[in-house]
């Protein structure tokens, strides 16, 4: 994403010790709403990163079940909203003639925050039963896992310049990068990287490793397994629901990723 889009210029009053302070200018993260529709129905209002809003979209209809194939969609169009509201805040998404939505698997409400989803959630347990578990689970090398938060962090363009935003990262088996997307939300950042694949015609994600930049909760694990990522690796801790559900599932599940310290709260490594 653009540091145009990705971050705003502010001015503060910077205080170093006794006195008036002095003014000066700081890089923050940008966070703006962004509304999904789909066929003109207003679906979920989400506070976001401006950038890669289509890969946005796209995810969060993928995990919500209300997207499975790209040749479902037709286009996604940027289009006016209220007389306040920006056009590039609102995208329609337009499927292809023929396709029926089961709206009944839209489990959230209409807004959900960059900070938490698992609240906007109307039934944990619809979220459980959604998508199967990992029908082939990755045994991920430990010396893979200890080179990836330092491969996820150089190509934190945004982080860098703000400190303010969340990365996750898709990594192929052996640790290669395949693509990175950042958010000032965890779970947007998630699901620009399933709306890549799914524009990539890359779905399920079977073979691969999710390194996220903070914590781990429920939320994650479910976005994941929605995509088919069999490994969720993350620099923070999980959530309990995160570690009960990993085990469910089938996915592996590392915590605290530190170089070579990582602890392994479900599926097993090799090496």
């Amino acid at each position: 994403m653009g540091s145009e889009k990705s971050t705003r210029r502010v001015t503060l009053r910077r205080h170093d010790g006794p006195g008036a302070g002095a003014c000066a200018d700081d890089t923050v993260a940008a966070e703006e709403p962004l509304e999904i529709r789909v066929g003109g129905r207003s679906v979920a209002v989400v506070m976001r990163t401006p950038g890669h809003d289509r890969e946005l979209a796209a995810g969060f209809l993928v995990t919500e079940g209300i997207l499975r194939r790209r040749e479902e969609v037709l286009d996604m169009v940027y289009c006016g909203g209220e007389a306040q509201e920006p056009a590039e805040n609102v995208l329609d998404v337009v499927l292809a003639p023929g396709v029926a939505v089961d709206w009944s698997r839209l489990t959230r409400n209409v807004f959900t925050s960059s900070s938490c989803g698992m609240c906007s959630k109307a039934s944990i347990a619809a979220v459980r039963g959604q998508f199967p578990g990992i029908a082939e689970p990755l045994v991920a090398r430990r010396a893979v896992l200890a080179a990836l938060p330092e491969r996820l962090r150089a190509a934190q363009a945004g982080f860098a310049a703000t400190g303010g935003l969340h990365a996750s990262g898709l990594f192929a088996a052996d640790g290669t990068l395949v693509v990175v997307r950042e958010d000032v939300g965890r779970h947007n950042a998630l699901d620009k990287i399933v709306g890549h694949a799914f524009f990539a015609e890359g779905l399920p994600l079977g073979g691969r490793i999710l390194l996220v930049s903070g914590r781990v909760s429920f939320e994650i694990m479910q976005k994941a397994l929605a995509a088919g990522v069999p490994c969720v690796a993350a620099i923070s801790a999980p959530t309990s629901a995160a570690v009960d559900f990993a085990r469910e599932s089938g996915q592996t599940l590392v915590g605290f990723l530190r170089g070579e310290r990582m602890n392994v709260y479900a599926g097993t490594l090799a090496g």
